[in-house]
């Protein structure tokens, strides 16, 4: 089982019995509006236990619950591209809003990104960021990520289209 014991946070793969947690901290507007819509909302229950039956069975090496004072607060990943982007791997991370501000996302991008590069065959390593999503922005940053491109109207969330910022981190 891999794991990341860090300063503020541990990283493990997802298990039984984070489902409450999960479903507690997942369950946030705030959350929702600077993810992907197959990210649900409401957070329920029942979509926290069927995350952490996904991730525990098919993702236990690429992606993580984040961990603080015993509890799934926040989930980092990393998802492999195929074909001729076989070579690329996207980073997406989210944590719960009472845990903002503290550098635990900070702390989690750089291990995981380390860990991605020195464990699969990747060249490069990215993130796209909606553009109101600054705090996303820093994180990526601190940890060495450039902002590559921005594409203009790319996404539409919550009725809003808006640009992406492209960030990318190479080996």
């Amino acid at each position: 089982m891999i794991e990341f014991q860090l300063q503020k946070s541990l990283l493990r793969p997802w298990q039984s019995g984070d489902e409450r947690s999960l479903a507690k901290h997942a369950d946030n507007r705030k959350i929702w509006l600077n993810v992907r819509d197959h990210f649900p909302s409401p957070y329920t229950l029942a979509d926290a236990q069927r995350w952490i039956f996904h991730a525990s069975s098919a993702l236990v090496d690429s992606v993580f619950a984040i961990v603080v004072n015993g509890n799934a607060v926040g989930n980092i990943g990393l998802i492999k591209k195929e074909d001729v982007y076989r070579v690329s791997m996207e980073i997406g991370y989210w944590l719960g809003e009472e845990f903002w501000g503290h550098g635990i996302v900070t702390e989690a991008v750089g291990a995981v990104s380390q860990y991605a590069f020195s464990h699969f065959d990747i060249n490069r390593l990215y993130a796209d960021v909606f553009e109101w999503n600054t705090a996303s922005m820093r994180v990526l940053e601190k940890n060495g990520f450039l902002p590559e491109a921005r594409l203009k109207k790319a996404i539409i969330k919550d009725g809003r289209v808006g640009d992406v910022v492209l960030y990318t981190k190479l080996k």
